[in-house]
Protein backbone atom coordinates (compact mmCIF):
# COMPACT_ATOMS: atom_id res chain seq x y z
CA UNK A 1 0.00 0.00 0.00
CA UNK A 2 1.23 3.31 -0.93
CA UNK A 3 2.31 6.22 1.53
CA UNK A 4 -0.29 9.00 1.74
CA UNK A 5 1.41 12.58 1.66
CA UNK A 6 -0.65 14.62 3.67
CA UNK A 7 -0.72 18.92 3.81
CA UNK A 8 -1.49 19.71 7.57
CA UNK A 9 -2.64 23.30 7.34
CA UNK A 10 -0.70 25.68 9.83
CA UNK A 11 -3.80 28.15 10.25
CA UNK A 12 -6.30 25.38 12.10
CA UNK A 13 -4.39 22.04 11.89
CA UNK A 14 -6.80 19.91 9.94
CA UNK A 15 -5.21 18.52 6.82
CA UNK A 16 -5.50 20.46 3.88
CA UNK A 17 -5.19 17.97 1.36
CA UNK A 18 -4.08 14.58 0.75
CA UNK A 19 -2.10 12.59 -2.05
CA UNK A 20 -1.38 9.15 -2.28
CA UNK A 21 2.28 8.24 -2.84
CA UNK A 22 3.31 6.75 -6.42
CA UNK A 23 4.14 3.26 -6.15
CA UNK A 24 8.22 2.74 -7.16
CA UNK A 25 6.88 0.72 -10.73
CA UNK A 26 4.29 3.67 -11.81
CA UNK A 27 7.26 6.22 -10.56
CA UNK A 28 9.48 4.42 -12.68
CA UNK A 29 6.84 4.15 -16.10
CA UNK A 30 6.43 7.84 -15.71
CA UNK A 31 10.17 8.30 -16.02
CA UNK A 32 10.08 5.99 -18.66
CA UNK A 33 7.49 7.99 -20.01
CA UNK A 34 9.31 11.16 -20.08
CA UNK A 35 12.46 9.88 -21.90
CA UNK A 36 10.41 8.68 -24.02
CA UNK A 37 9.30 12.27 -25.02
CA UNK A 38 12.19 14.41 -24.60
CA UNK A 39 13.96 13.83 -28.21
CA UNK A 40 10.93 15.16 -29.76
CA UNK A 41 10.32 17.90 -27.17
CA UNK A 42 14.24 18.69 -27.76
CA UNK A 43 13.64 19.06 -31.52
CA UNK A 44 10.83 21.67 -31.39
CA UNK A 45 12.33 24.71 -31.94
CA UNK A 46 13.88 27.11 -29.08
CA UNK A 47 11.56 29.66 -29.82
CA UNK A 48 8.23 27.25 -29.63
CA UNK A 49 9.90 26.12 -26.60
CA UNK A 50 10.21 29.57 -24.95
CA UNK A 51 6.97 30.79 -26.41
CA UNK A 52 4.95 28.03 -24.26
CA UNK A 53 6.85 28.36 -21.00
CA UNK A 54 5.66 32.31 -21.27
CA UNK A 55 1.80 31.20 -21.96
CA UNK A 56 1.86 28.68 -18.55
CA UNK A 57 3.56 31.28 -16.50
CA UNK A 58 0.82 33.73 -17.98
CA UNK A 59 -2.11 30.98 -16.86
CA UNK A 60 -0.40 30.94 -13.56
CA UNK A 61 -0.89 34.92 -13.52
CA UNK A 62 -4.49 34.26 -13.93
CA UNK A 63 -5.16 32.02 -11.59
CA UNK A 64 -3.20 34.43 -8.82
CA UNK A 65 -6.53 35.48 -6.68
CA UNK A 66 -6.98 31.67 -5.92
CA UNK A 67 -3.59 30.71 -5.54
CA UNK A 68 -3.04 33.25 -2.60
CA UNK A 69 -5.24 32.07 -0.14
CA UNK A 70 -4.33 28.38 -1.43
CA UNK A 71 -0.82 29.18 -0.12
CA UNK A 72 -2.35 30.62 2.93
CA UNK A 73 -3.67 27.30 3.67
CA UNK A 74 -0.50 25.37 2.87
CA UNK A 75 1.72 27.44 4.80
CA UNK A 76 0.66 30.00 6.28
CA UNK A 77 1.78 33.50 4.52
CA UNK A 78 -0.42 35.66 4.57
CA UNK A 79 -2.85 36.84 2.14
CA UNK A 80 -1.99 40.73 1.82
CA UNK A 81 1.06 40.21 0.43
CA UNK A 82 -0.52 38.98 -2.80
CA UNK A 83 1.41 35.62 -3.24
CA UNK A 84 4.62 34.87 -5.23
CA UNK A 85 3.50 35.51 -9.25
CA UNK A 86 5.46 38.75 -9.44
CA UNK A 87 9.30 36.83 -8.63
CA UNK A 88 7.45 34.04 -10.69
CA UNK A 89 7.09 36.24 -13.46
CA UNK A 90 10.32 37.62 -13.21
CA UNK A 91 12.43 34.89 -12.88
CA UNK A 92 10.99 33.14 -16.08
CA UNK A 93 10.30 35.81 -18.32
CA UNK A 94 14.45 36.79 -17.59
CA UNK A 95 15.59 33.02 -18.75
CA UNK A 96 13.04 32.74 -21.58
CA UNK A 97 14.86 36.46 -22.57
CA UNK A 98 18.50 35.25 -22.45
CA UNK A 99 17.78 31.73 -23.75
CA UNK A 100 18.69 32.45 -27.42
CA UNK A 101 22.52 33.66 -26.41
CA UNK A 102 22.77 31.48 -23.61
CA UNK A 103 22.03 28.44 -25.16
CA UNK A 104 23.85 29.89 -28.62
CA UNK A 105 26.89 27.58 -30.08
CA UNK A 106 30.06 28.64 -28.99
CA UNK A 107 32.05 28.91 -32.14
CA UNK A 108 35.92 28.10 -32.14
CA UNK A 109 36.94 28.18 -35.52
CA UNK A 110 35.23 27.83 -39.33
CA UNK A 111 37.80 28.09 -42.14
CA UNK A 112 38.38 26.58 -45.25
CA UNK A 113 40.10 23.39 -43.09
CA UNK A 114 37.56 22.93 -39.81
CA UNK A 115 34.78 24.02 -38.51
CA UNK A 116 34.30 23.61 -34.45
CA UNK A 117 31.76 24.67 -32.06
CA UNK A 118 30.44 23.74 -28.64
CA UNK A 119 26.87 23.30 -28.21
CA UNK A 120 25.00 22.97 -25.05
CA UNK A 121 22.59 19.58 -25.40
CA UNK A 122 20.11 18.88 -23.10
CA UNK A 123 20.91 16.72 -19.98
CA UNK A 124 17.60 14.46 -20.94
CA UNK A 125 15.23 14.28 -17.76
CA UNK A 126 15.45 16.73 -15.06
CA UNK A 127 14.18 16.15 -11.48
CA UNK A 128 13.07 19.07 -10.07
CA UNK A 129 12.38 18.58 -5.85
CA UNK A 130 10.84 21.82 -4.71
CA UNK A 131 10.41 23.34 -1.21
CA UNK A 132 7.29 24.76 0.29
CA UNK A 133 8.49 28.44 1.52
CA UNK A 134 8.44 29.81 -2.02
CA UNK A 135 7.07 27.09 -3.78
CA UNK A 136 6.04 28.87 -6.89
CA UNK A 137 9.37 30.99 -7.21
CA UNK A 138 11.82 28.18 -6.46
CA UNK A 139 10.02 25.36 -8.77
CA UNK A 140 10.33 28.05 -11.60
CA UNK A 141 14.14 28.97 -11.57
CA UNK A 142 14.84 24.94 -12.42
CA UNK A 143 11.15 24.33 -14.25
CA UNK A 144 11.44 27.26 -16.97
CA UNK A 145 14.79 27.02 -18.06
CA UNK A 146 15.28 22.88 -18.11
CA UNK A 147 12.31 22.70 -20.13
CA UNK A 148 13.28 25.76 -22.48
CA UNK A 149 16.67 24.07 -22.68
CA UNK A 150 14.79 21.17 -24.75
CA UNK A 151 14.83 18.65 -21.14
CA UNK A 152 11.85 16.93 -19.67
CA UNK A 153 11.35 17.58 -16.15
CA UNK A 154 9.50 15.59 -13.34
CA UNK A 155 8.71 17.58 -10.81
CA UNK A 156 8.44 16.34 -7.07
CA UNK A 157 6.79 19.28 -4.73
CA UNK A 158 6.96 19.41 -0.76
CA UNK A 159 4.07 17.35 0.81
CA UNK A 160 3.49 21.13 2.53
CA UNK A 161 2.46 22.71 -0.54
CA UNK A 162 1.16 19.75 -2.67
CA UNK A 163 -1.48 21.53 -4.72
CA UNK A 164 1.63 24.03 -6.10
CA UNK A 165 2.96 21.50 -8.40
CA UNK A 166 -0.65 20.47 -9.53
CA UNK A 167 -1.14 23.80 -10.90
CA UNK A 168 1.97 24.06 -12.23
CA UNK A 169 1.01 21.00 -14.26
CA UNK A 170 -2.50 21.80 -15.23
CA UNK A 171 -0.83 25.27 -16.57
CA UNK A 172 1.98 23.92 -18.58
CA UNK A 173 -0.07 21.62 -19.99
CA UNK A 174 -2.90 23.82 -20.83
CA UNK A 175 -0.45 26.07 -22.43
CA UNK A 176 0.85 23.01 -24.85
CA UNK A 177 3.80 21.40 -23.32
CA UNK A 178 2.88 17.28 -23.80
CA UNK A 179 1.85 15.67 -20.62
CA UNK A 180 4.77 13.79 -20.79
CA UNK A 181 7.09 16.39 -20.96
CA UNK A 182 6.53 17.86 -17.71
CA UNK A 183 5.29 15.59 -15.05
CA UNK A 184 3.89 16.58 -11.44
CA UNK A 185 4.90 13.48 -9.46
CA UNK A 186 3.34 12.48 -5.87
CA UNK A 187 6.56 10.65 -4.74
CA UNK A 188 8.26 9.83 -0.91
CA UNK A 189 11.58 10.09 0.07
CA UNK A 190 12.19 6.45 -0.63
CA UNK A 191 10.46 6.17 -3.81
CA UNK A 192 13.00 9.58 -4.60
CA UNK A 193 16.08 7.84 -3.65
CA UNK A 194 15.49 4.80 -5.13
CA UNK A 195 14.63 6.81 -8.85
CA UNK A 196 17.80 9.21 -8.58
CA UNK A 197 19.95 5.65 -7.60
CA UNK A 198 18.47 3.99 -10.82
CA UNK A 199 19.81 6.64 -12.97
CA UNK A 200 16.64 8.16 -13.91
CA UNK A 201 17.70 11.69 -14.28
CA UNK A 202 20.62 13.06 -16.16
CA UNK A 203 20.43 16.06 -13.36
CA UNK A 204 18.27 16.83 -10.63
CA UNK A 205 17.56 19.98 -8.75
CA UNK A 206 16.79 19.95 -4.80
CA UNK A 207 16.56 22.83 -2.70
CA UNK A 208 15.56 22.77 1.01
CA UNK A 209 17.58 21.35 4.24
CA UNK A 210 21.37 20.19 4.56
CA UNK A 211 19.97 16.82 5.82
CA UNK A 212 17.92 16.54 2.39
CA UNK A 213 21.02 17.56 0.38
CA UNK A 214 23.11 14.73 1.74
CA UNK A 215 20.31 12.27 1.39
CA UNK A 216 19.99 13.22 -2.62
CA UNK A 217 23.38 12.83 -2.75
CA UNK A 218 23.80 9.89 -0.90
CA UNK A 219 21.31 8.39 -3.33
CA UNK A 220 22.93 9.78 -6.34
CA UNK A 221 26.92 8.01 -5.29
CA UNK A 222 27.99 6.16 -7.87
CA UNK A 223 25.40 7.26 -10.94
CA UNK A 224 27.62 10.31 -12.05
CA UNK A 225 24.61 12.24 -11.86
CA UNK A 226 24.45 16.00 -12.14
CA UNK A 227 23.19 18.01 -8.83
CA UNK A 228 22.52 21.70 -8.08
CA UNK A 229 22.06 21.62 -4.42
CA UNK A 230 20.54 25.14 -2.57
CA UNK A 231 20.64 24.10 1.27
CA UNK A 232 20.66 25.49 4.35
CA UNK A 233 21.76 29.24 5.25
CA UNK A 234 22.56 31.65 7.98
CA UNK A 235 22.54 34.92 6.23
CA UNK A 236 24.12 38.06 8.36
CA UNK A 237 23.72 41.69 7.48
CA UNK A 238 26.60 44.45 8.44
CA UNK A 239 25.42 47.81 9.15
CA UNK A 240 28.14 49.83 9.21
CA UNK A 241 28.74 53.22 10.53
CA UNK A 242 28.34 55.41 7.76
CA UNK A 243 24.72 53.56 6.89
CA UNK A 244 21.38 55.00 6.31
CA UNK A 245 20.29 53.00 9.62
CA UNK A 246 16.80 54.07 9.19
CA UNK A 247 16.97 52.39 5.42
CA UNK A 248 19.01 49.31 7.27
CA UNK A 249 16.68 48.80 10.18
CA UNK A 250 13.71 48.76 8.02
CA UNK A 251 15.06 45.75 5.32
CA UNK A 252 17.03 44.04 7.79
CA UNK A 253 14.27 43.38 10.13
CA UNK A 254 11.65 42.61 6.92
CA UNK A 255 14.31 40.42 5.87
CA UNK A 256 14.56 38.51 9.06
CA UNK A 257 10.77 38.38 9.42
CA UNK A 258 8.53 38.05 6.43
CA UNK A 259 7.45 34.90 5.67
CA UNK A 260 7.65 34.21 9.51
CA UNK A 261 11.70 34.31 8.84
CA UNK A 262 10.96 31.05 6.37
CA UNK A 263 13.39 32.55 3.02
CA UNK A 264 16.27 31.04 1.91
CA UNK A 265 18.04 34.20 2.01
CA UNK A 266 16.58 35.38 4.96
CA UNK A 267 18.50 37.28 7.06
CA UNK A 268 19.55 35.45 10.37
CA UNK A 269 21.94 37.21 12.18
CA UNK A 270 22.63 41.09 12.15
CA UNK A 271 25.89 43.29 13.28
CA UNK A 272 25.66 46.53 13.85
CA UNK A 273 29.25 49.21 14.20
CA UNK A 274 29.23 50.58 18.05
CA UNK A 275 28.40 54.18 16.89
CA UNK A 276 25.05 53.39 15.18
CA UNK A 277 24.05 49.86 17.20
CA UNK A 278 21.55 51.98 19.93
CA UNK A 279 19.99 53.73 17.17
CA UNK A 280 19.61 50.59 15.10
CA UNK A 281 18.30 48.17 17.60
CA UNK A 282 15.54 50.82 18.54
CA UNK A 283 14.43 51.56 15.08
CA UNK A 284 14.68 47.05 14.67
CA UNK A 285 12.14 47.17 17.84
CA UNK A 286 9.63 49.65 16.76
CA UNK A 287 9.26 47.51 13.51
CA UNK A 288 8.78 44.31 15.21
CA UNK A 289 6.37 45.43 17.81
CA UNK A 290 4.37 47.14 14.64
CA UNK A 291 3.69 43.30 13.51
CA UNK A 292 -0.03 41.62 13.73
CA UNK A 293 0.50 37.70 14.08
CA UNK A 294 -2.84 36.28 13.27
CA UNK A 295 -4.86 34.00 11.09
CA UNK A 296 -2.99 34.51 7.66
CA UNK A 297 -6.60 34.49 5.97
CA UNK A 298 -7.11 37.89 7.74
CA UNK A 299 -5.53 40.99 5.74
CA UNK A 300 -4.69 42.70 8.96
CA UNK A 301 -2.23 39.52 9.61
CA UNK A 302 1.72 40.66 8.74
CA UNK A 303 2.83 37.79 10.22
CA UNK A 304 0.93 34.49 10.02
CA UNK A 305 1.70 30.65 11.43
CA UNK A 306 5.05 28.96 10.43
CA UNK A 307 4.44 26.57 8.09
CA UNK A 308 4.49 23.56 10.78
CA UNK A 309 4.52 23.38 14.64
CA UNK A 310 7.88 21.89 15.29
CA UNK A 311 9.55 24.48 12.79
CA UNK A 312 8.13 26.78 15.35
CA UNK A 313 9.02 24.60 18.05
CA UNK A 314 12.67 24.71 16.81
CA UNK A 315 12.87 28.13 16.69
CA UNK A 316 11.36 28.11 21.10
CA UNK A 317 14.07 26.05 21.67
CA UNK A 318 16.64 27.83 20.51
CA UNK A 319 15.27 31.11 21.62
CA UNK A 320 14.54 30.02 25.21
CA UNK A 321 18.37 28.37 25.05
CA UNK A 322 19.73 32.10 23.62
CA UNK A 323 18.25 33.57 26.82
CA UNK A 324 19.27 30.36 29.33
CA UNK A 325 23.19 31.97 28.19
CA UNK A 326 22.42 35.12 29.14
CA UNK A 327 20.34 36.76 25.65
CA UNK A 328 18.25 39.29 26.34
CA UNK A 329 14.98 39.12 24.44
CA UNK A 330 13.76 42.36 23.62
CA UNK A 331 10.03 41.84 22.17
CA UNK A 332 7.56 40.81 25.37
CA UNK A 333 4.97 38.16 24.63
CA UNK A 334 2.25 40.58 25.43
CA UNK A 335 2.62 41.92 22.54
CA UNK A 336 2.25 38.98 20.64
CA UNK A 337 -1.20 37.15 22.72
CA UNK A 338 -1.50 34.57 19.36
CA UNK A 339 1.97 33.37 20.50
CA UNK A 340 1.13 29.35 20.44
CA UNK A 341 1.86 26.18 18.55
CA UNK A 342 2.25 27.35 14.59
CA UNK A 343 1.78 30.81 15.56
CA UNK A 344 5.07 31.96 16.55
CA UNK A 345 5.77 35.87 17.69
CA UNK A 346 8.66 37.39 16.31
CA UNK A 347 12.36 37.70 18.32
CA UNK A 348 15.10 39.74 18.68
CA UNK A 349 18.16 39.09 20.98
CA UNK A 350 20.85 40.94 22.38
CA UNK A 351 23.80 39.65 24.47
CA UNK A 352 24.13 36.66 21.98
CA UNK A 353 27.55 35.21 20.59
CA UNK A 354 28.49 32.80 18.24
CA UNK A 355 28.67 29.88 21.08
CA UNK A 356 24.32 29.82 20.56
CA UNK A 357 23.04 27.51 18.26
CA UNK A 358 20.82 30.44 17.51
CA UNK A 359 23.50 32.36 15.75
CA UNK A 360 25.12 28.84 13.96
CA UNK A 361 22.32 26.88 12.89
CA UNK A 362 19.48 27.57 11.14
CA UNK A 363 16.55 29.35 12.50
CA UNK A 364 14.21 29.40 9.59
CA UNK A 365 11.72 31.59 11.63
CA UNK A 366 11.15 35.07 13.25
CA UNK A 367 14.39 35.78 15.16
CA UNK A 368 17.29 37.37 14.60
CA UNK A 369 20.34 37.94 16.98
CA UNK A 370 22.08 41.17 16.81
CA UNK A 371 25.89 41.54 17.72
CA UNK A 372 28.30 45.24 18.32
CA UNK A 373 31.29 45.35 15.96
CA UNK A 374 34.32 47.33 16.52
CA UNK A 375 35.13 47.43 13.24
CA UNK A 376 35.16 45.81 9.53
CA UNK A 377 37.82 42.93 10.52
CA UNK A 378 35.59 41.89 13.43
CA UNK A 379 32.39 42.16 11.36
CA UNK A 380 34.25 40.11 8.30
CA UNK A 381 35.47 37.30 11.15
CA UNK A 382 31.64 36.85 12.19
CA UNK A 383 30.10 36.95 9.14
CA UNK A 384 32.33 34.62 7.88
CA UNK A 385 31.95 31.94 11.44
CA UNK A 386 29.36 29.99 9.86
CA UNK A 387 28.78 26.20 8.08
CA UNK A 388 26.60 27.64 5.61
CA UNK A 389 27.51 30.73 2.62
CA UNK A 390 24.33 32.30 0.91
CA UNK A 391 23.95 35.21 1.18
CA UNK A 392 25.29 38.60 3.36
CA UNK A 393 23.61 42.31 3.21
CA UNK A 394 26.57 44.62 3.54
CA UNK A 395 24.76 48.71 4.54
CA UNK A 396 27.22 51.76 4.07
CA UNK A 397 27.29 54.26 1.31
CA UNK A 398 30.81 53.75 0.53
CA UNK A 399 31.26 50.81 -2.59
CA UNK A 400 34.61 50.91 -2.58
CA UNK A 401 34.88 49.47 0.96
CA UNK A 402 31.64 47.23 0.67
CA UNK A 403 33.38 46.13 -2.42
CA UNK A 404 36.36 45.03 -0.55
CA UNK A 405 34.49 43.34 2.55
CA UNK A 406 32.52 41.69 -0.46
CA UNK A 407 35.73 40.09 -1.66
CA UNK A 408 36.48 38.54 1.64
CA UNK A 409 33.52 37.09 2.59
CA UNK A 410 32.67 33.17 2.29
CA UNK A 411 29.52 33.50 0.38
CA UNK A 412 27.19 33.06 -3.07
CA UNK A 413 25.70 36.70 -3.10
CA UNK A 414 26.93 39.96 -1.53
CA UNK A 415 24.24 42.51 -1.57
CA UNK A 416 24.69 46.30 -0.46
CA UNK A 417 22.10 48.01 0.25
CA UNK A 418 19.47 45.82 0.16
CA UNK A 419 18.86 42.26 0.92
CA UNK A 420 16.76 39.01 0.93
CA UNK A 421 15.92 39.16 -2.60
CA UNK A 422 16.94 36.58 -5.92
CA UNK A 423 18.04 38.62 -9.01
CA UNK A 424 17.09 36.58 -11.94
CA UNK A 425 20.48 38.33 -13.83
CA UNK A 426 22.96 37.06 -11.10
CA UNK A 427 23.69 33.78 -10.71
CA UNK A 428 21.86 31.83 -7.52
CA UNK A 429 24.28 30.05 -5.65
CA UNK A 430 26.37 28.99 -2.45
CA UNK A 431 28.85 27.67 -0.90
CA UNK A 432 30.29 25.03 2.33
CA UNK A 433 26.76 23.99 3.23
CA UNK A 434 24.66 26.18 1.63
CA UNK A 435 25.27 23.48 -1.30
CA UNK A 436 27.13 23.57 -4.73
CA UNK A 437 25.77 24.39 -8.41
CA UNK A 438 24.22 27.60 -9.38
CA UNK A 439 20.92 28.34 -10.96
CA UNK A 440 18.82 31.19 -13.10
CA UNK A 441 21.78 33.38 -15.06
CA UNK A 442 23.36 32.36 -18.05
CA UNK A 443 24.83 29.68 -15.52
CA UNK A 444 21.70 28.36 -14.68
CA UNK A 445 21.59 27.46 -18.48
CA UNK A 446 24.97 25.56 -18.78
CA UNK A 447 23.89 23.77 -15.38
CA UNK A 448 21.07 22.35 -17.36
CA UNK A 449 22.71 20.99 -20.49
CA UNK A 450 26.06 19.70 -20.73
CA UNK A 451 28.58 20.72 -23.13
CA UNK A 452 29.23 18.96 -26.24
CA UNK A 453 32.44 19.50 -28.79
CA UNK A 454 32.35 19.32 -32.86
CA UNK A 455 34.98 19.37 -34.33
CA UNK A 456 34.75 18.68 -37.65
CA UNK A 457 37.48 18.53 -40.59
CA UNK A 458 36.68 19.29 -44.03
CA UNK A 459 37.87 17.29 -46.49
CA UNK A 460 40.08 14.49 -47.09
Amino acid sequence: MSAELKCVSPVDGTVFAVREALPLEVARQAVAEAHAAQAEWAARPLAERIDLVKAAVAIIGVQNDDIVPELAWQMGRPVRYGGEFGGFQERASYMADIALRSLAPIAIEDSNKFQRYIKRVPHGAVLVVAPWNYPYMTAINAVAPALIAGNVVLLKHATQTILVGERLAKAFHQAGVPADVFQNLYLDHATTAQLIADKSFGFVNFTGSVGGGRAIEQAAAGSFTGLGLELGGKDPGYVMNDADVEAAADTLIDGAMFNSGQCCCGIERIYVADAVFDQFVEKAVSIVNSYILGNPLDPNTTLGPMAHERFAALVRAQTDDAVSRGARALIAPAAFPANNGAYLMPQILLDVDHTMPVMREESFGPVVGIMNVKDDAEAIRLMNDSDYGLTAALWTHDLDRATQIADQLETGTVFMNRCDYLDPALCWTGCKDTGRGGSLSEIGFHNLTRPKSYHMKKGL
